[in-house]
C-alpha cells in the first residue's frame, strides 16, 4: 500500500514494520469463513468477533461479500481495515448490508481516512482485540496500551477505519 502521508510519526519510534501481508490464502479462507458464518450453531459463536459486509459495486453492481473482524464502540461497529478496493465502495449516505452469523442488517457506513481519526479508533479496536492489533502491526504494552506510534505508522500505509451505525 501506499503511504497516505509522508510527514514523519508525531508518535515517535514504530516498533513494527506495519501490517502484515496479505497472505495468498485469503480468499480462500474468507470463503470457509462466510461459510462458518451461516451455520446456525457456530454462527453466533463465530459473529462475536466477525461479520460480513456486504458491499455493492459502484460501477458492476456486484455483491461482494467481506468478512471483517468489528469491535462495538459507543453504539457503533468500527472496522479496521487496509484501503483495499472493496472500501472505495463504501459511501457516506448510502446503507450497506451487514450481517452477524444471522440475518442481513441495514447500517449507515463512513469510512475514515484522517490520522486523527484512524490512530484514535484504532486505539479503541486493539484494545479489544489484540489480534487485530497484531495483524495491522501494532504493538501492546503491558498495561494493554496499543502503541500509537504503530497506529500512526498503520494510517501511512493505507489503515483506514470503517464506522457503522445498524439499524
Amino acid at each position: 500500500m501506499t503511504e497516505q502521508t509522508p510527514d514523519t510519526n508525531p508518535y515517535g519510534t514504530p516498533t513494527t514494520s506495519g501490517p502484515e501481508p496479505i497472505r495468498s490464502t485469503q480468499n480462500l479462507l474468507n470463503t470457509f469463513i462466510r461459510s462458518l458464518l451461516k451455520v446456525p450453531l457456530l454462527a453466533p459463536q463465530v459473529g462475536k468477533r466477525l461479520c460480513v459486509l456486504h458491499v455493492v459495486g459502484r460501477k458492476s453492481g456486484k455483491v461482494y461479500d467481506v468478512p471483517v473482524a468489528y469491535t462495538r464502540h459507543d453504539g457503533d461497529i468500527l472496522i479496521g481495515t487496509g484501503k483495499h478496493p472493496w472500501v472505495s465502495n463504501i459511501r457516506k449516505g448510502t446503507p450497506i448490508a451487514v450481517s452477524f452469523g444471522g440475518p442481513k442488517h441495514t447500517a449507515d457506513a463512513e469510512v475514515l481516512t484522517d490520522a486523527e481519526s484512524v490512530v484514535r479508533l484504532s486505539e479503541v479496536i486493539a484494545r479489544d482485540n489484540k489480534q487485530w492489533a497484531k495483524f495491522n502491526g501494532m504493538s501492546i504494552d503491558a498495561q494493554g496500551n496499543p502503541n500509537l506510534a504503530d497506529a500512526y505508522q498503520s494510517w501511512q500505509q493505507g489503515c483506514v477505519i470503517i464506522r457503522l451505525t445498524v439499524h
